[in-house]
């Protein structure tokens, strides 16, 4: 079968601007200095809540929940699935069954776990079956992990309130799933899109995905995230 020249050009895109591994990196358009973050050591983190979430390349959706007032840090990693200790490449090639996810802490003090399945649902396409923007496969599904009967209430609420009023227009296909256990990505993962601002794919997918979500819910936002 042949394939025209847009085909052609509309998958070399995708390819482009995808979270998998690559063995080339692209040349970065310019230096830019790295924002200063606030860090929590282990033993300050435990006074928080945690959730954990999926939604495609968790590169932007750390980014997102690390915008929101409340939330004291955001790691990148992988849940999901049975595979013990995962790896990047395992998991980004859809070699195990384990999504890349993130774990939010977050002070139930400013926002509840039920803003926080807000930002999720107003932050990603739920109606897409293993896939959200260019990042294609199981890896890069929806989920919502909850921890005790309360936190599935609040998620199945949700959803029903999204479906009733029709907010999309297909069905919302996100798995609501018990949380079984989190494996952190590999470092050089952790805070990506804050580290790599010039990096091809968080140009064209990462950073209008962010803006799209400031945009929408700027009332959820930490002051200097605006």
């Amino acid at each position: 079968m042949k394939l025209s020249k847009n085909t052609l050009l509309i998958a070399l895109l995708l390819v482009s601007f995808s979270c998998q591994p690559k063995s080339k990196t692209l040349k970065e358009l310019a230096v830019k200095p790295i924002p200063e973050k606030v860090t929590y050591t282990t033993e300050e983190l435990q006074e928080y809540e945690t959730a954990y979430f999926a939604s495609g390349c968790f590169w932007c959706v750390e980014a997102i929940f690390e915008s929101v007032n409340g939330v004291k840090e955001v790691v990148s990693g992988y849940s999901g699935g049975p595979e013990k200790n995962p790896t990047y490449e395992q998991v980004a090639y859809g070699r195990t069954r384990h999504a890349e996810a993130v774990e939010v802490y977050y002070d139930p003090e400013v926002i509840s776990f039920q803003k926080l399945v807000q930002v999720f649902f107003g932050s990603h396409d739920p109606t897409s079956l293993n896939r959200q923007g260019p990042d294609r496969g199981a890896q890069y599904r929806s989920i919502a992990f909850y921890k005790n009967k309360e936190e599935k209430k609040a998620i199945d609420d949700y959803i029903s309130l999204l479906t009733s009023e029709s907010v999309y227009d297909r069905p919302i296909v996100t798995e609501v799933t018990k949380f079984e256990i989190f494996y952190d990505a590999e470092d050089y993962h952790q805070d990506y899109e804050r580290k790599n601002p010039n990096n091809s794919y968080i140009r064209a997918v990462s950073i209008p995905r962010l803006n799209r979500f400031k945009k929408n819910f700027g009332e959820f936002l930490k002051k200097d995230a605006h």
